[in-house]
């Protein structure tokens, strides 16, 4: 039989600086899912009816509006990922 072990404890909490820039890096990614689905809607994946590049071009247009909205959020994006940034470390914060 073995020994019962406690559970352990919970680890600490990040320090500011790696949690900073962990929430910094989620508001980005949401920021660009967000960009990419703007994207689509507004008709990037859309391919040219008169020499296009087929089936391929279809299925690999979600890739590049994935690309292109990964390249507007890193030239600074529309603001989106500074305010869910603020409004992450707020509740990180304890703030809400």
């Amino acid at each position: 039989m073995h020994p019962i072990q406690s559970l352990p404890t919970p680890a600490s909490p990040a320090p500011p600086a790696s949690r900073d820039a962990a929430l910094n890096k989620a508001a980005s990614a949401l920021e660009s899912t967000f960009l990419a689905e703007m994207l689509k809607y507004a008709g990037a994946e859309q391919t040219p009816r008169d020499f296009g590049g087929g089936i391929g071009e279809s299925q690999f247009a979600s890739f590049l509006a994935q690309a292109e909205a990964d390249a507007i959020t890193k030239n600074g994006g529309i603001g989106l990922s500074r305010a869910i940034y603020a409004a992450l470390k707020a509740r990180a914060d304890g703030q809400r």
